[in-house]
């Protein structure tokens, strides 16, 4: 006797084959029925023998194409209604908005195969996909995804793909991005004021004319323009560097094969699948020691000083074909001025970018948003994301808790991104950036809407970071609905413990360059005791002084002058010798006392980051940076090989001068505990003065800070430790401390699909608001620090 059994699957399941999935799937066990897209995912009824209906729901699970994710799947068995075939049903667009957007997808092996088949009417086609792979979260402009909500909507396919997209044995069945050369997108080349040179392949050729020759050509990708410059040419890469008001940070380079990958770089198999992956993002690889084969060599001024590449592989079509034409690495860096959102649209770009590029490579096919490059690496065996953007954004991270109502985190002001909550899902908007400039911020109000509209909500909560002065925060301001303000730190350790899938009581280890206090104070270097409903600063690293503030953030000597008096009070110019002390001149040396001693635009921090910039500048490596985190990098990068397992001295303190008496979580601490790194800094001046490798007392400084994680985990003997905190970009500190507290008996936690960085604070936001509503407004300004 035949049944019917209705189902609804929820998760990332459009935009990745899963209907054309399903109508071969029925057809294939002769059930009748249908399929449909809808906005909280997709619909199916089928009808059948109760063996086949068995089979068939068994079966969604074991064979569901490779890029569907199912969260959910609810099934009901009902009295048939005589289907009389299986089809699919135009999409419903009604009630709430639940589906997972699917992010962009890198070029199948299959869509590869056709693009370089001179037999193939695809043959260098350079917008070919399917449902396999392709464009996805870059040109939905609205769930459910069909082609009519996609900025594809404007490309009316021709017979052949039309016939392709009707038929359920073809690969490109409903696969909404379809299109050839007769009716798809198109390229154009333009000069430098946006004159169109030449189109089709003719662009793309002149196009790679122009990188072999140096020049910089500004190309349309598939979530915004890059920079494509010749990766051995120093003289052209000089070039863009001052162009783009880029002095020093590193360049991203897109290498055509992953052979040339590894005559460039050391590359495990973990870091090879990650290269290869559907997200395909820029991986962070170690240089390979030797002389690269000449085709592969790449020019100084890629990564200066740096002994890691980030290296990506092409990833779209459009790049695949340039790549094959030009046969040698180049530099694809974002196509913007520093500190600028990434350029969409090629008329905008023109304007903006017409004073770096040379020449244009543009297509017709509308960018909705803009989406970055991810950045990750391999870390302890894991994959770690560093910039969470194309191929991650903006799946979600799942919460343990359904949450009532929708939040809206708005993130911090470096490195930004936009959270928004529905339900058990937190959805991550693409790497939005730093909130520097206007037009930054305009990038940013724009993530706020779209977010909300893609999903069709308005939250009533909005959560953003406790500084005053942050773009983000004065955001919220303008925005209706009930605030709540979240400490940066707090929002880190959150973070990670959502992302670990873990419930406190843990003990968060948040340190990075700035973050807002509870006492008004600049934090950075903290130890955080979360239990289940608020945090308590159970300690935290030994405060100084920045003299000049912000000016400090760029002058790392500032920071090393600030730790210098609080090791030596005011004699500290007696220790004219040092390299921070040599840079400035005797009137600015006074001028700084004078700052310090009163107090005069020196705030107070406990930053780690801070102290990193410190030790690099009083060691000699830096005394300004050009981009954020230089100093700390090379103070890792210069250790080297050294593996020696010695630290420095440091004390641990007692705060008794804050009131608190006793721990309300942990009774065994009696006072917050203050981490004195000055014997260690006394202790490298030492090692200064015997000549001792810079190596050496690099590593014992990383080591020092490892040791201060292990002492403050014994303190409080709380099992997991969060390493959090844009310090934790360190694979050196990072892996010492995991090594050092699991042989302690612990069990160390940190960061994977979510950056350790800033770029997750939108998402601790989220925990945060929704920890407060379980204790209420009042309580949670209770906070102990």
């Amino acid at each position: 006797m035949n049944q019917r059994v209705a189902i609804t699957i929820r998760g990332a399941v459009q935009g990745v084959g899963f209907r054309p999935f399903i109508y071969r799937l029925a057809t294939n066990l002769r059930l009748n029925g249908w399929v449909s897209n809808s906005s909280r995912g997709v619909r199916i009824e089928v009808e059948g023998e109760k063996p086949e209906l068995d089979a068939f729901i068994i079966r969604i699970h074991g064979e569901k194409p490779p890029r569907a994710t199912i969260q959910g799947m609810e099934f009901s068995f009902l009295d048939p209604v005589c289907y009389g075939a299986f089809e699919i049903r135009p999409s419903d667009p009604c009630g709430e908005k639940t589906a997972l957007i699917v992010p962009d997808i890198a070029t199948c092996d299959e869509c590869l195969a056709e693009v370089f088949d001179p037999a193939n009417r695809r043959y260098l086609y350079p917008f070919t996909n399917c449902t396999n792979c392709g464009p996805r979260f870059s040109i939905i402009e609205s769930l459910p995804y069909d082609r009519p909500n996609t900025s594809m909507k404007k490309f009316v396919m021709c017979s052949d793909c039309q016939d392709e997209y009707n038929d359920p044995a073809n690969r490109r069945f409903h696969a909404q991005p379809n299109a050839c050369p007769v009716c798809g997108p198109r390229l154009e080349l333009w000069d430098q004021s946006g004159r169109r040179v030449s189109d089709y392949h003719e662009a793309l050729l002149g196009a790679a004319e122009l990188v072999r020759s140096g020049k910089i050509l500004a190309l349309k990708g598939v979530g915004g323009f890059l920079f494509i410059v010749d990766g051995r040419n120093d003289a052209a890469l000089q070039r863009l560097r001052i162009r783009k008001h880029r002095e020093a940070k590193p360049f991203a380079l897109m290498v055509p094969t992953v052979d040339e990958v590894r005559n460039l770089c050391e590359l495990s198999q973990l870091e090879e699948r990650l290269l290869r992956s559907p997200e395909s993002p820029i991986v962070l690889l170690k240089r390979r020691l030797g002389v690269p084969k000449p085709a592969s060599r790449v020019a100084p001024e890629v990564a200066p000083f740096n002994p890691y590449l980030g290296v990506m592989l092409p990833y779209a079509p459009l790049h695949h074909i340039l790549m094959r034409e030009l046969g040698f690495p180049v530099v694809a860096t974002s196509g913007n001025f520093s500190d600028e959102p990434l350029c969409i649209d090629e008329l905008d770009a023109v304007r903006r970018l017409g004073s770096i590029a040379d020449a244009f490579l543009v297509h017709d096919r509308p960018i909705v948003r803009p989406i970055d490059d991810s950045v990750a690496r391999v870390i302890l065996g894991r994959e770690q994301i560093l910039r969470r953007a194309r191929g991650y954004a903006p799946l979600p991270v799942t919460l343990e808790r359904d949450n009532s109502s929708p939040i809206l985190a708005l993130g911090g002001h470096m490195k930004n991104t936009v959270s928004l909550s529905i339900g058990k899902e937190v959805f991550i908007s693409q790497h939005i950036g730093d909130l520097e400039t206007n037009e930054a911020q305009e990038a940013f109000a724009n993530a706020i809407a779209d977010i909300q509209q893609l999903h069709e909500v308005k939250p009533a909560l909005i959560a953003c970071d406790l500084h005053p002065d942050y773009a983000s925060t004065k955001r919220a301001s303008e925005l209706s609905g009930e605030k709540i303000l979240v400490q940066h730190h707090y929002a880190h350790v959150a973070a990670c413990m959502a992302e670990n899938d873990l419930q406190p009581p843990v003990l968060g280890v948040s340190w990075d360059g700035t973050g807002y206090g509870l006492d008004g104070t600049i934090w950075g270097g903290e130890f955080l005791l979360l239990n289940s409903t608020s945090f308590e600063r159970v300690a935290h690293l030994r405060q100084f002084r920045l003299p000049g503030g912000e000016a400090a953030v760029k002058e790392p000597r500032r920071s090393a002058l600030g730790a210098l008096y609080e090791v030596f009070g005011e004699g500290f110019l007696n220790h004219n010798a040092l390299k921070p002390l040599l840079s400035f001149s005797p009137q600015e040396r006074n001028t700084i006392r004078q700052m310090l001693i009163q107090g005069l635009n020196s705030p107070v921090t406990s930053s780690a980051g801070r102290l990193f910039d410190a030790v690099a500048s009083i060691i000699g490596l830096r005394q300004r940076v050009s981009f954020e985190g230089q100093a700390a990098m090379e103070l890792e990068f210069v250790i080297g090989e050294d593996s020696t397992d010695r630290s420095y001295n440091y004390k641990v303190e007692h705060d008794r001068a804050n009131g608190q008496t006793e721990s309300i979580l942990i009774p065994y601490i009696p006072t917050t505990l203050i981490i004195d790194w000055r014997p260690m800094i006394l202790q490298i001046l030492d090692d200064l003065r015997r000549g001792t490798l810079l190596s050496s007392i690099s590593a014992r400084f990383h080591n020092t800070l490892a040791d201060i994680v292990f002492e403050v985990a014994k303190r409080t003997g709380v099992e997991k430790v969060l390493l959090t905190g844009g310090c934790f970009q360190s694979r050196y500190l990072t892996e010492r401390c995991v090594n050092q507290l699991r042989a302690g008996g612990f069990q160390p936690y940190w960061h994977q699909r979510v950056p350790p960085n800033d770029g997750g604070i939108s998402l601790g936001q989220v925990v945060v608001a929704i920890r407060s509503r379980l204790i209420g407004k009042e309580q949670q300004l209770m906070m102990k620090w």
